[in-house]
């Protein structure tokens, strides 16, 4: 399972992940992220994983089309997360 909690401010749009990007889930985040990008105008995104405890190769690929959509800023709070955000944007 996956929630996805959206918060924005006047210059950032923030979207908070927690649990599981697989299969449906990230599929759902897919959908998230592009209504996300047609709406940012000229506000940051950023996306916290702090919570997220696992994601798949699929999840994966969304949030690095996400990022490479947005330039979307990754928020990571523990060492896996922080693995995570270094695998979706490529550097190892």
């Amino acid at each position: 399972m996956l929630r996805i909690n959206i918060s924005e401010t006047d210059e950032t749009m923030r979207i908070r992940l927690e649990g599981r990007i697989t299969g449906p889930w990230a599929e759902e985040l897919d959908r998230v992220g592009a209504e996300a990008a047609s709406r940012l105008g000229r506000k940051k995104l950023a996306i916290d994983l702090s919570d997220v405890t696992y994601a798949d190769e699929s999840g994966k690929k969304v949030l690095s089309r996400i990022v490479a959509q947005t330039g979307a800023e990754l928020i990571a709070g523990t060492l896996s997360t922080q693995d995570l955000a270094r695998q979706v944007i490529g550097k190892k």
